[in-house]
């Protein structure tokens, strides 16, 4: 077994059975602000492979999103029962809008990509890979440069989560009426 894959099996079995290690990170993290910055990533073999290097202007951000659907507030006007109701499931993922919070916080960067590290009672952690813009490094790097290209990536959609969300992640049959995007495939129609 590789060492990456060895990684891999020991984050996902130290999520199953929660040693006391493992409980006392979550506790550390539920002490800390929503959107913090750290010094590396926890799970260096996930990161990896969403495209991390260890190289300057490329930073990691814990966000701590509360999970669970959405509620809304009551309703004041006539409704049958049926209808008022208060609690709705998301339109986006809860990754995402731990990319977009990340994102808001550290506005001179760009988001690369996001992964799960925890979850303690109704609290998920994600850390999201951020590049710094400023950075020559960056900016010289081959496959960074595009990225940083695209500005307000995480609030249109543009990384592997939102790509999901926005039903675009694969290219097969059924996603045809999805791109651009679904509102604007339906204008383009009403258009002809």
């Amino acid at each position: 077994m590789s060492m990456y894959k060895s990684m891999k099996s020991t984050f996902v079995s130290e999520y199953k059975t929660r040693p006391d290690a493992y409980k006392q990170r979550l506790v550390e993290w539920t002490t800390q602000p929503p959107v913090t910055k750290v010094d590396g990533p926890t799970n260096i073999a996930r990161a990896r492979e969403l495209g991390y290097k260890a190289k300057e202007g490329v930073i990691i951000i814990r966000v701590q999103v509360k999970g669970g659907k959405k509620k809304r507030e009551r309703n004041w006007g006539g409704r049958k029962p049926s209808k008022s109701g208060r609690f709705f499931s998301r339109a986006k993922s809860i990754q995402a809008i731990a990319e977009e919070r990340a994102a808001r916080k550290f506005i001179n960067c760009e988001v690369l990509n996001s992964y799960f590290v925890g979850s303690a009672g109704s609290r998920k952690f994600y850390e999201v890979i951020m590049l710094d813009r400023a950075v020559p490094a960056i900016k010289s790097d081959r496959i960074y440069h595009d990225i940083i290209a695209q500005r307000a990536r995480a609030f249109r959609g543009l990384t592997s989560v939102g790509k999901k969300h926005r039903g675009i992640a694969i290219k097969s049959f059924g996603t045809v009426k999805a791109r651009p995007s679904v509102r604007e495939n339906i204008r383009g129609r009403r258009r002809i």
